[in-house]
């Protein structure tokens, strides 16, 4: 989809999804230079939002609990790894692989979410250590296949560090976190 199918797409609906905002950054991250019919469709996405024509959707109003707590786990199971071997790991695919085999906990308020985690804390810490142990030991012992693959919300490198990694992560939780 280019920019001015998405700008049709806002205008036909009313609203502007998280997905369609990050297809036009994605989109304008890569280009190198815009066609003035891009920054025709640009500036009238724009106008819109800053009328109310066009409102752009909040990103997310819940929260997975079960996501912290991998992480969580993950991070320090990694840093213990890193900092004994000359392995690196990537974050990410450790938490994904345990995070598809573990059960979702989601949450739309802090209450809900303390909640969850005590459930979690009292019913689910021995599978969540066992999952992320295999996510570990899986992600050890593969090959490095498909080295063409790309990391979802940018590139990443065998040279990224945990903390780089958890701050994009933490980043795209909360956008917003340090403007207020």
């Amino acid at each position: 989809m280019n920019i001015r199918d998405i700008v049709e797409q806002a205008f036909k609906n009313g609203y502007l999804t998280p997905s369609m905002e990050a297809e036009v950054g994605k989109i304008c991250e890569a280009a190198t230079e815009l066609s003035a019919e891009e920054y025709i469709a640009l500036d009238k996405l724009m106008g819109a939002l800053l009328t109310g024509d066009i409102v752009a959707m909040p990103r997310k109003h819940f929260i997975n609990v079960m996501e912290e707590l991998v992480l969580s786990e993950a991070l320090t199971k990694i840093a213990q790894i890193e900092a004994t071997s000359d392995f690196t790991l990537e974050v990410g695919d450790i938490a994904a692989y345990a995070l598809n085999r573990l059960p979702p906990l989601y949450a739309t308020t802090e209450e809900g979410a303390n909640l969850q985690r005590e459930r979690a804390r009292s019913e689910l810490h021995q599978l969540i250590n066992q999952q992320v142990d295999e996510a570990i030991k899986r992600y050890l012992n593969q090959p490095d296949f498909h080295p063409e693959r790309t990391v979802i919300q940018g590139s990443t490198g065998h040279n990224r560090t945990i903390v780089q990694q958890v701050s994009n992560l933490l980043e795209s939780y909360a956008p917003d976190f340090e403007s207020e």
